[in-house]
């Protein structure tokens, strides 16, 4: 039985696949099989991977594209390793990639996905990313901050729990997959660069796009759900527009808002976050809302500033003193010049 089963789904990736493969083949860790899967490409993607003799790999044609998350979910049936390892067919794996993956993997039997830090083919600058379970925990309430294609994951806690991946939160899949490993067992960002990604124009189609963000909100709620809160149907409103990272907050959101902040903090009473980090959160938090509810404006008038001073003593909430004198000037300012324009 192999140590790792690598899972590759490839679609029409004829320009990166050979050096994707290449780069699991030569791999320092060889006790591996290597499952390609896939999904009905058009181009010369198969044909490209016939050519790589190498008796580890085990290509399987789908005859109907069924998407990428189906590819997932049937090499997982399939696999027979100890850990699955993730790759993706247009990344880089480092050489010691697996080595130090296992190494990690076998010493802490308490941490269910290894996942590493990346770089962006063409940047040598390394995306930081959390290390720790604890620090992975809270960066989840962000976004996602494991990298899918880097990834190890302990295969008998998949099947000891049936987990799969969902096919409903594709293209979202992967994140809503480690907040639900949360469960059972603990997350880890080895911090050296051991994967190459590549990042291409038009990656993400503006319909796939909205998919991702809607799919994002609903993992981050999921999240939350680890605290065990009810939320009311205004404090769910603010949330899903404050998780979309795109809505403009109103001075009216900012007593909602208080509301949610307050309820974090007692719920986390149980432990599940650790408790300076989660209170860090709320902060930065606080500091986000603000910034939506008052520098983010298309119009500044004095009324505006008025607002957030009634906010900063009413609830408490304030902007750092650089940015309360910016907000101050804009809003007199520009309205001062909207005036003249309009006179």
């Amino acid at each position: 039985m192999p140590k790792i089963t690598v899972l590759l789904p490839v679609y029409n990736c004829e320009l990166y696949v050979q050096t994707a493969v290449e780069s699991i083949l030569n791999q320092t860790y060889t006790d591996f099989e290597f499952l390609i899967i896939d999904d009905a490409s058009t181009d010369a993607t198969v044909a490209l991977i016939k050519k790589l003799e190498d008796s580890r790999i085990q290509l399987i044609e789908k005859p109907i594209n069924s998407g990428y998350t189906n590819s997932l979910n049937y090499g997982l049936q399939m696999a027979k390793g100890k850990y699955i390892a993730r790759m993706d067919g247009d990344d880089i794996s480092f050489p010691e990639r697996f080595a130090k993956q296992i190494a990690y993997l076998e010493t802490h039997p308490e941490v269910v996905v290894c996942g590493t830090t990346y770089k962006i083919i063409g940047n040598n600058k390394p995306i930081t990313l959390p290390e720790n379970h604890e620090a992975i925990k809270l960066g989840l309430l962000w976004g996602n901050c494991i990298s899918h294609p880097s990834v190890m994951i302990r295969k008998k806690i998949l099947d000891e729990y049936s987990i799969k991946y969902d096919t409903s939160k594709e293209p979202a899949e992967d994140y809503d997959m480690w907040v639900r490993l949360l469960a059972v067992g603990k997350l880890h960002n080895l911090q050296e660069v051991l994967l190459e990604y590549r990042l291409y124009g038009n990656q993400v189609s503006r319909k796939r796009a909205e998919e991702q963000k809607k799919n994002d909100i609903a993992t981050k709620f999921q999240l939350l759900q680890y605290l065990d809160v009810k939320w009311n149907d205004s404090e769910s409103e603010f949330l899903e527009k404050q998780f979309s990272k795109t809505e403009v907050v109103a001075f009216k959101d900012l007593k909602i808002f208080k509301q949610i902040q307050k309820k974090l903090e007692v719920a986390n009473t149980s432990g599940f976050f650790e408790s300076k980090n989660f209170k860090k959160y709320l902060v930065d938090l606080e500091a986000d809302v603000l910034r939506k509810c008052f520098l983010k404006q298309t119009r500044y008038t004095p009324l505006l500033y008025l607002e957030y001073l009634f906010a900063k003593y009413r609830w408490k909430v304030r902007l750092t003193a650089k940015k309360e004198i910016k907000l101050g000037l804009k809003s007199l300012v520009l309205w001062k010049t909207l005036r003249v324009k309009s006179k």
